[in-house]
């Protein structure tokens, strides 16, 4: 296995995280956050202050401490925006405990772009990363990045230009702050012609979605994949403006550390939102970390991105725990082939976009094994909800994870906790994907791939299942068998086991 730590010493915070790479998968194993704020009066006086410059030393040399102590293999620690633009920068990178590399406007803006590509499914659009001291924009066409541009629009940067007082803010305010970033933008008639989708980084994007789905009541299960609208967003400037800064902090969803800073970050997004003319903002939980990361992950590409980044998503979480591959890809083959057969009758409507779904509940339907044998099918579906599954949406999520849940036993539901994550009709497709997955378990339930086939036909309104197999599948026969009342229920029709 190998260890990668990544520093990113940021304007306003500075967070070391390490990943793990071990054939083929990856995730994040460890992190350690620390609020610096070294970029606090950097536009009055153009250079870091000393007293924040003590603390980033300090975090600094506990990042180091950290990464000889727990022996990772490669260190890589990165300065951005703050750092960057001080005219004591320099100085402050020379004496930090760890090697720092200061990134240029550029590096920053790429590396961004590769944790957004990377962990959605952009094809065309623009990536937007706030930062504590600047603003980073790629356009991106065919998953390419085709122009970027960085500009000082951070959130500590406008707090201190627009906002200082900590005050409610008057529309005033926030009306220079918009005019501030259009203007500032008006260099890079790009940002308009980019298209409506727009993905964000960074965690005053983070946060921002994180309340507008706590106001929602969506399910708490991350902010990957989450869907900002422009509706939404006002809605939360409209809150917090509303507030002085000590209060800020107390809304759903808003970490306390942040409190102070969020409103200057929300009026920034919202600027660009309208300035671009997109309709929210897609949210990622990667950054410019994940961004390092995927660079020396996916050395072998260029540029370095994942060919297709949710069947990487599903492989990768698989992969993580183990899971028994001969079994559970030979369930998914039978599941899809029975979901194509079954299709190509009439039977069900064959969406593509369900039949993804389906093949991703298959592959994971195993993993909670790694927790326990009992209940696994419930240990599967608190890992996916909780593993994340970067380029799918929560709804999506959502129903891997619980048809993966059925894979065994009970009566296909959506749970209580989930179930504002899902619109109507969904319920039909969780019935169909159950029962095709616990059907096709079922079939490879001796786990010796036995059953090579199942081939679907129909005739008078009962579909008949042939199984196609060189020795005798009583435990197949068997366990297909138990599952007629729930064929009825999904697809309306007798089941026969032949």
């Amino acid at each position: 296995m190998t260890r990668t730590a990544v520093a990113d010493l940021g304007s306003n915070s500075f967070r070391l995280v390490v990943f793990s790479a071990e054939n083929g998968w990856w995730k994040r194993t460890d992190e350690i956050f620390e609020s610096v704020r070294i970029g606090a009066g950097l536009a009055q006086t153009g250079e870091l202050a000393p007293d924040r410059m003590q603390r980033g030393w300090s975090v600094a040399e506990v990042f180091d401490h950290f990464c000889r102590a727990t022996r990772v293999d490669e260190v890589i620690a990165v300065a951005t925006s703050a750092i960057r633009d001080a005219a004591n920068g320099g100085a402050f990178a020379e004496r930090a405990a760890l090697p720092v590399r200061i990134l240029s406007r550029d590096e920053e803006a790429r590396y961004g772009y590769l944790a957004a590509v990377n962990s959605t499914t952009l094809s065309d659009g623009a990536v937007l990363d706030l930062g504590g001291g600047s603003v980073q924009l790629v356009a991106v066409e065919d998953r390419h990045a085709r122009e970027l541009g960085s500009w000082p629009l951070g959130a500590v940067r406008m707090t201190e230009r627009f906002l200082a007082d900590g005050e409610p803010a008057s529309g005033k305010q926030l009306r220079a702050v918009r005019r501030h970033v259009a203007e500032a933008l008006a260099d890079a008639p790009w940002v308009p012609e980019s298209g409506r989708r727009l993905v964000g980084i960074g965690g005053t994007v983070r946060n921002l979605a994180a309340a507008a789905a706590a106001a929602s009541e969506q399910p708490s299960m991350g902010v990957q994949g989450f869907h900002l609208t422009s509706d939404a967003l006002g809605a939360l400037v409209d809150q917090l403006a509303a507030l002085p800064a000590v209060e800020r902090g107390k809304v759903s969803g808003i970490k306390p550390a942040r409190g102070d800073l969020i409103l200057a970050g929300a009026v920034v997004v919202q600027a660009i939102v309208e300035h671009g003319g997109f309709d929210g903002v897609e949210v990622t939980e990667a950054g410019l970390r994940e961004g390092i990361f995927f660079e020396r992950h996916l050395a072998f590409r260029d540029p370095p991105l994942f060919e297709d980044v949710r069947r990487a998503s599903v492989e990768n979480l698989a992969a993580q725990y183990h899971v028994d591959d001969a079994h559970t890809r030979h369930v998914a083959r039978l599941t899809l082939s029975m979901f194509d057969e079954l299709a190509a009758l009439g039977i069900h409507p064959g969406d593509p976009a369900e039949r993804e779904l389906l093949w991703a509940a298959a592959m994971l339907h195993d993993i909670g094994m790694a927790i326990d044998y009992d209940d696994h099918h419930k240990h599967s579906r608190y890992l996916i909800l909780n593993g994340a599954l970067p380029g799918f949406s929560p709804r999506e999520m959502v129903i891997v994870a619980e048809i993966a849940r059925y894979h065994r036993k009970g009566m296909p539901s959506f749970s209580s906790d989930v179930a504002r994550a899902v619109r109507e009709g969904d319920d039909k497709l969780l019935d169909r994907g159950a029962t095709l997955l616990r059907l096709a378990e079922g079939l490879e339930r001796s786990r010796d791939q036995i059953v090579r086939t199942a081939e679907v036909t129909q005739d008078d309104g009962q579909v008949t299942l042939t199984l196609r197999a060189d020795d005798p599948v009583s435990v197949a026969r068997w366990a297909a068998e138990r599952e007629r009342d729930l064929f009825r229920r999904a697809f309306g029709r007798e089941l026969e086991i032949r």
